[in-house]
């Protein structure tokens, strides 16, 4: 499968599992037409390709407590590709930070944080992100509303 291009049979796996990663592979191959045991060995052979890289449970925010989210813009003094790493290796190790893009032009990363309320993003912000090493500057954008919030890629796009 590796260096191979994914059939439409593999794309409608792909494209239902990542609705439903819980769905039973009889369940599975009910839905893409096919019986299960050919069903199970592509989807292995999709792990193995590494076009699944796991399965998770999509939790909600704000039953967990987590009531603001915030997307952080920042821009590093030194984008010497040792210093990028090091940004990278600090955001991994942040729990409120979500997600970490390296971007072109005028920001270096973007941030996709998530914490129960404004002080804790504050303290966030002021004592750890900020101060870090490297950091020139950051702006936050809080987020009022999501339109969409939909996880994953599209298999196959209209």
């Amino acid at each position: 499968m590796p260096g191979q291009r994914l059939d439409k049979t593999d794309r409608r796996i792909l494209a239902l599992l990542q609705q439903n990663g819980r769905m039973t592979n009889v369940e599975l191959a009910a839905r893409v037409g096919i019986s299960p045991p050919p069903c199970l060995r592509r989807v292995r052979a999709l792990e193995e390709a590494g076009y699944i890289r796991g399965y998770h449970a999509d939790l909600d925010p704000q039953r967990l407590g987590f009531e603001v989210r915030v997307f952080a813009s920042v821009r590093l003094k030194s984008q010497a590709e040792s210093d990028l790493q090091a940004f990278e290796a600090l955001a991994r190790d942040w729990p409120y930070v979500r997600e970490c893009h390296m971007l072109n032009g005028e920001v270096d990363f973007i941030l996709k944080c998530a914490a129960p309320d404004l002080r804790t993003f504050q303290r966030f912000l002021t004592e750890s992100l900020t101060p870090a090493p490297n950091v020139a500057s950051v702006k936050t954008s809080l987020v009022i509303r999501s339109g969409k919030d939909e996880p994953g890629v599209p298999v196959d796009p209209a």
